[in-house]
């Protein structure tokens, strides 16, 4: 008698088990060995250790977010990272409000910048962000918002290709610079920092900085689940069939717009959470979070990954972000020229990204494989 497999098995494929079983098992490795193990053993995870892996896994789920909708529905979104700068704004405004008296300036409801710059009162956009769920709301609300208005416009007039990718750098640059003006509320230039609690907790103590990154592996893989679910059902095969021909699935009468729309809203939301676990890891949020360059580089972590595979979008953020950490620690000045060589090899020679090249390796070995073990036909005996 068959045994029918749970419903979200049917939906992982093999490298997606790999991946999340290797993701909890870095999980709770980093975790036990920060916590149980002495500072003097070889294998401590120093706490700002765990914080550096806490924010690549961040930028993992941004880059699972962003390939939701270019590797699946062909939408080079060159502005994703607005929506990663804020959701982290969001969950910043809620660290802010914790602060209290305990400020430079001992202000029981005004952030310090506010006192410094005489603001008398309290924005009204401020209010709620003193309570944990509206911020959480906020964080997913106020990115998904954005994609949607932003999506229902150009999907609607039909805006594609390259002016597209052109329209939403535009608008992440047009928030660089609306957040960068003191007037906007936001601490301007500076942004927001000096962050004390969370959830009442000491946000620099070790156990939370464990915590913060145990609940970033978690939200991307519930991020990897949801964006297979999507790319994975019905709605996912329309999705591929936009990317590789919309004219024809418009004809076929699929409202295209529609599809386009959902997805991008969800990826933009994914991408908000990124942005709230990154802010409380990293200590800080500012207006250089909405900089073009930092969603033309999320473009490249999908591409040297692999675009429309999840799996590679977020190996290439860790690989990309790894490679950046220790390149501007050894040799600053050639990082920016290695990303620049890495991207243009990857689309020269590894079009499938690092993902691609190793199942393409795979698959040549077994071929090879099955060749070297067919059996020689003997002659047959007279």
């Amino acid at each position: 008698m068959m045994t029918r497999q749970p419903f979200i098995l049917t939906l992982i494929d093999g490298k997606g088990r790999i991946f999340l079983g290797i993701l909890v098992a870095v999980t709770v490795l980093v975790a036990a060995s920060n916590l149980m193990l002495p500072p003097t053993s070889a294998l401590h995870v120093p706490t700002y250790a765990v914080s550096l892996m806490g924010k690549y896994l961040c930028y993992a789920l941004l880059a699972v977010a962003l390939d939701l909708v270019w590797g699946y529905c062909g939408i080079l979104s060159l502005g994703h990272g607005a929506f990663f700068a804020l959701g982290g704004y969001a969950m910043g405004m809620y660290l802010m409000r914790q602060i209290g008296t305990r400020g430079v300036y001992g202000n029981p409801v005004l952030p310090d910048f506010m006192v410094f710059l005489n603001w008398q009162e309290l924005p009204w956009y401020w209010y709620g962000f003193s309570s944990f769920p509206f911020a959480m709301l906020m964080v997913v609300l106020v990115p998904g918002l954005l994609a949607f208005v932003f999506g229902w416009l150009a999907f609607r007039s039909r805006v594609t290709g390259v002016y597209l990718s052109i329209i939403t750098q535009a608008m992440t640059f047009a928030l660089l610079l609306a957040f960068f003006r003191n007037d906007m509320g936001f601490g301007g230039n500076n942004g927001l920092t000096d962050f004390k609690d969370l959830l009442g907790f000491n946000i620099q103590a070790q156990g939370m900085r464990v915590t913060l990154f145990s609940v970033s592996a978690l939200a991307l893989a519930l991020g990897y689940l949801v964006a297979r679910v999507m790319v994975t059902s019905t709605y996912g095969k329309v999705l591929i069939a936009i990317r590789d021909a919309e004219s024809r699935a418009r004809f076929l009468g699929y409202r295209v717009e529609h599809y386009k729309l959902l997805a991008f809203t969800v990826s933009a939301m994914m991408a908000g959470i990124a942005g709230a676990l990154y802010v409380p890891q990293v200590g800080i949020i500012n207006p250089q979070e909405f900089a073009p360059a930092n969603s033309i580089e999320a473009v490249i972590w999908v591409a040297v990954g692999g675009r429309g595979t999840l799996v590679g979008a977020a190996l290439g953020a860790v690989v990309v972000n790894f490679a950046k950490t220790w390149l501007t620690g050894a040799l600053p000045e050639i990082w920016l020229f290695a990303l620049g060589a890495l991207f243009v090899v990857v689309t020269l020679y590894m079009p499938k990204g690092i993902l691609g090249l190793f199942q393409t390796f795979t698959r040549r070995r077994r071929a090879d494989d099955g060749v070297a073990g067919t059996p020689v036909p003997q002659p047959a005996a007279e």
